[in-house]
């Protein structure tokens, strides 16, 4: 169970999101139940009232894993077994992909996959949000929500974030956290979808983490010459003007190096009058190169805890873990999956 402690410290900002979606009233499935980690995390999520909880398994196996205190408020589903389901469901994606070669055939053989047959329940409302990657690769995981789910009317591609957990005595960030993206997905966005990752970070900043969001977006330079000629420079300036023109008022500021972004002297030194004053809680990287090369420079060097890549943009939320994840974690990102569900756009 978790560890944290009763008198709130930045060291347990992360209980700040459990708690949040405690009582949310949520169904989050995982389609991993074959792994051990991913069953402790059914037990602790169901036990702490996070989130309802479905899991994806042999039922035999799991109803022998599960204690029967906390079986009675898990379902188990086993995929072949409910072949009422599975043919609904095969039927269904059938209809939705038959236009780019879905056959009825495929279609039925993809409703044996649990993270398939998972997105199908999402897509149907059969369950508000889906957690999985504790064995699945990435693409595994993001292939069927991208093919089935999608992104929301207004963002072009789905990007991710990481949600850092500061040390006890960072001065960095607000409640003891901190946003980094895109550091998972998009390699090279152009300066519409850095434009998007940024209000999307915002988005996950406040409903996520409870933070008003201070947004720098990020590049080598600081508030260069406007007839500079170096498009890398010329691209985090313009996706700033596209935020500024589409939530004007978001307290964000751009192009910024990590300095001027984070520390007060640097900022009045570099760019005086800045809104963010030094003191921004979310980064945005120009390119994944330098978003993942930062985020794991952090978290080894600065003993920061990543909890992530929280996916951004989809219709409904569809989150993926390290596979290298702990129990624990699995409960934090369906936690986050829970809140997210709140504000997902229902239907196409």
């Amino acid at each position: 169970m978790f560890s944290f402690k009763k008198k709130k410290t930045k060291q347990d900002a992360l209980k700040v999101i459990i708690d949040k979606a405690i009582d949310s009233g949520k169904k989050i499935v995982l389609p991993e139940g074959d792994d051990d980690r991913v069953v402790e995390a059914a037990i602790k999520a169901s036990q702490l009232k996070v989130c309802k909880v479905a899991i994806i398994g042999n039922k035999i196996i799991l109803k022998d894993k599960i204690p029967k205190k906390v079986l009675k408020d898990i379902e188990i589903i086993d995929v072949q077994s409910e072949s009422k389901k599975r043919e609904m469901y095969a039927r269904s994606l059938y209809e939705l992909r038959k236009e780019k070669g879905m056959t009825e055939e495929k279609a039925f053989e993809l409703m044996k996959d649990p993270m398939y047959y998972a997105t199908m329940m999402l897509k149907l409302d059969d369950v508000d949000g889906i957690v999985a990657g504790a064995k699945y690769e990435s693409a595994d995981v993001m292939r069927p929500a991208l093919q089935i789910i999608k992104s929301k009317p207004e963002v072009s591609k789905v990007s991710s974030c990481f949600i850092m957990e500061m040390p006890e005595n960072s001065t960095f960030g607000e409640n003891g956290m901190m946003i980094f993206a895109d550091c998972g997905l998009i390699q090279n966005p152009t300066d519409k979808e850095l434009a998007e990752i940024t209000i999307e970070t915002a988005k996950t900043a406040d409903t996520i983490c409870g933070i008003k969001p201070r947004v720098a977006m990020l590049s080598y330079s600081t508030k260069s010459d406007p007839d500079i000629e170096f498009e890398d420079i010329q691209k985090v300036k313009r996706a700033f003007k596209i935020v500024r023109r589409k939530d004007s008022s978001l307290i964000v500021d751009g192009e910024l190096q990590v300095d001027a972004a984070l520390v007060p002297e640097v900022a009045k030194a570099k760019c005086k009058g800045s809104t963010l004053e030094g003191k921004a809680n979310i980064l945005i990287f120009p390119t994944l190169d330098a978003g993942n090369i930062g985020y794991k420079l952090v978290q080894r060097i600065a003993g920061t805890r990543a909890i992530g890549p929280v996916l951004q943009g989809l219709k409904k939320p569809v989150n993926d873990l390290s596979r290298g994840c702990t129990s624990d974690e699995i409960v934090i990102a369906m936690a986050i999956t829970a809140l997210q569900s709140k504000i997902s756009i229902k239907g196409e």
